[in-house]
């Protein structure tokens, strides 16, 4: 039995006690009225007594179904309030009622905060980084593929401007885009005109300048400190026909590995033409038919990233054009003013490969020494070299961080860091596509992250 029930008994009973003490009052008073009382008047006395003491007992709550009715109150509180007190004890009563239990301990109480958050980082980039050398792997295996997709990207980007500007001058899609192509091939054709030109013009000078310098270099060997003889030098001109003879098999590798380039390089070319007309057709609903496939919100916010995106990288394609009009002018002119041969054929390779950041105008200045210095001789080579090295300079610090960084908002530690990351993972197309990715990631995460704008705000 519980406390209360216990105190609701003991209240029952000294209930019941005084109401016994009541009865024997009254009995006790009835009594001596009777012995003082007269006979005839006795019997209506005691009971006038007795309904006197029933009344009394009603006013104090001692009466039979006064006590009856307490009771069962008190019985009735006791089983209301049971669940309560079987929940709710102390710890003085959950020691004493329940039996002792070892507690276990969790294991993430004890391993350090900042290791469980090192772990979880962890495994992520983990998973990142695998993510990213299967997307690499199945890339270098499309390669074929994939590089012509970006060259027409990056075409695209330069040529899309133009088109863009014929659609709004009321020229149709399709018009617009066959005379953005034709006056691009005429452009290059044009070159490739000048350039064979160019090189048949000066073709006689210049292998007749090779001989002089040769008879220079022969003259020169032969005299202190080298005393080279002439025909130690004619011997080894002459050994290059035996070489090709002996090592057969591995000019015919050579030659076998260089089609099979060639092949790739053609085919690579038509599907970029193809990738690039379509491109800059239809570049419009081939996006809005990507997005369709995506939720309304999603679909918004990666129109906003890729709009920005490709605006990055238009401006890169402009600043790479201004970048290598730059080189091209500065070589043709040091070359113009030596006075050697072929300076708009090597003029055009420098803007060519001034495309492909550092590395292309290294190739290209190498090729334009050498011709340098077998019409020249090495003192021209030498002045050419050093242009290049100064040229080398100010586009990696200069140029490229100031013109095309400026241009694409990249600054100018990412622009170089970016073009080495490219170039040791996927070497010159990498170099080429390095800043170009970068440009993009910067301008497209901003607009994937921010959220869609209110009524009151523009969009």
């Amino acid at each position: 039995m519980t406390d209360d029930a216990n105190a609701a008994a003991g209240g029952t009973q000294s209930n019941a006690d005084a109401g016994m003490r009541d009865s024997r009052d009254v009995g006790e008073r009835t009594g001596n009225g009777n012995e003082n009382g007269t006979a005839a008047g006795g019997n209506e006395n005691g009971a006038a007594a007795e309904e006197e003491a029933e009344k009394d007992r009603i006013a104090r709550g001692t009466a039979v179904r006064e006590q009856i009715a307490r009771g069962l109150g008190v019985r009735k509180r006791n089983r209301e309030s049971a669940p309560e007190r079987a929940l709710v004890r102390t710890p003085e009563q959950a020691r004493v009622t329940m039996p002792a239990r070892q507690q276990n301990v969790a294991e993430s109480s004890r391993v350090p905060s900042w290791l469980q958050t090192g772990a979880a980082w962890s495994w992520r980039l983990l998973l990142l980084g695998a993510a990213i050398y299967l997307i690499a792997r199945i890339l270098g295996i499309l390669y074929i593929v994939v590089v012509p997709c970006i060259a027409a990207l990056l075409l695209t980007a330069l040529l899309q401007p133009l088109t863009a500007r014929l659609r709004r001058a009321g020229l149709p899609g399709l018009s617009a885009t066959w005379a953005t192509l034709l006056i691009a091939a005429a452009v290059l054709g044009g070159l490739v005109l000048l350039v064979t030109n160019r090189v048949s013009a000066d073709y006689s000078t210049m292998v007749a300048e090779a001989k002089h310098t040769t008879t220079q270099v022969e003259s020169f060997l032969s005299g202190p400190p080298f005393h080279v003889k002439s025909s130690s030098v004619k011997n080894l001109l002459n050994n290059i026909p035996g070489y090709l003879s002996k090592h057969k098999s591995l000019v015919e590798g050579t030659v076998v590995t260089g089609g099979k380039i060639a092949a790739e390089f053609f085919g690579g070319l038509v599907l970029m033409l193809f990738v690039t007309f379509f491109l800059i057709k239809d570049g419009e609903r081939i996006w809005n038919w990507l997005l369709g496939a995506m939720r309304p919100e999603t679909a918004r916010r990666v129109d906003r990233a890729g709009h920005a995106s490709w605006l990055a990288v238009v401006y890169y394609m402009r600043g790479t054009v201004a970048v290598a009009a730059i080189h091209a002018v500065v070589v043709g002119l040091a070359l113009w003013i030596m006075g050697v041969p072929l300076v708009i054929p090597l003029a055009v390779l420098v803007f060519v490969a001034a495309f492909v950041p550092l590395v292309g105008l290294l190739v290209a200045g190498t090729l334009a020494i050498l011709v340098t210095l077998a019409t020249r001789g090495w003192v021209d080579a030498i002045i050419l070299l050093g242009v290049l090295i100064i040229e080398d300079q100010l586009e990696a610090h200069l140029l490229q961080p100031q013109v095309v960084g400026r241009v694409i908002r990249l600054h100018p530690l990412a622009v170089i860091l970016s073009l080495a990351v490219g170039g040791v993972l996927a070497g010159i197309p990498g170099v080429v596509v390095a800043i170009p990715v970068v440009a993009v990631i910067t301008r497209a995460l901003p607009e994937l992250r921010r959220g869609d704008p209110g009524p009151d705000e523009p969009g």
